[in-house]
């Protein structure tokens, strides 16, 4: 008898920015500019310090969790919690690697609820960080013509 266990699913995107990595850096963890392209937490993004962030407009809580390794301007990452995620935690880690040019931006979301009753739940965080991603671009001046 075999038994299929899926394991949870992981979110990877990757991307270049004509921007060195202090100033991506930036963008990640500092209030003001991750509310230019993402949302504002009230306080800079540090090791062991929680994580809220909340709706440019609204102003509404929309994620929640700890930030757990802050090394600039190498890695972050922090455990990522929505409401529509239940109690389920995931985890986001961003790593920084300086490029001829600028810096490549790779994400990794992972620990996402997995079966066919999340999917639309990953499709809509797939979508999202890929409109936050263009987010960045522009916040940091990058748009490229097509």
């Amino acid at each position: 008898m075999n038994i299929a266990v899926s394991a949870p699913a992981v979110l990877h995107k990757s991307i270049y920015l004509r921007a060195d990595r202090e100033t991506v850096w930036a963008y990640l963890t500092e209030p003001d500019k991750l509310a230019e392209w993402f949302h504002k937490p009230e306080r800079p993004l540090e090791a062991g310090a929680k994580l809220e962030m909340f709706g440019r407009e609204s102003g509404d809580l929309l994620i929640w969790g700890e930030v757990r390794a802050a090394r600039k301007p190498d890695y972050l990452e922090y455990s990522f919690t929505v409401k529509p995620m239940g109690d389920a935690v995931s985890v986001v880690k961003w790593t920084l690697e300086s490029v001829e040019g600028g810096t490549r931006l790779r994400l990794e979301h992972e620990g996402l609820p997995q079966g066919a009753e999340a999917f639309g739940l990953i499709l809509a965080l797939d979508k999202g960080w890929d409109e936050h991603f263009g987010e960045m671009r522009a916040a940091i001046n990058e748009v490229v013509p097509a």
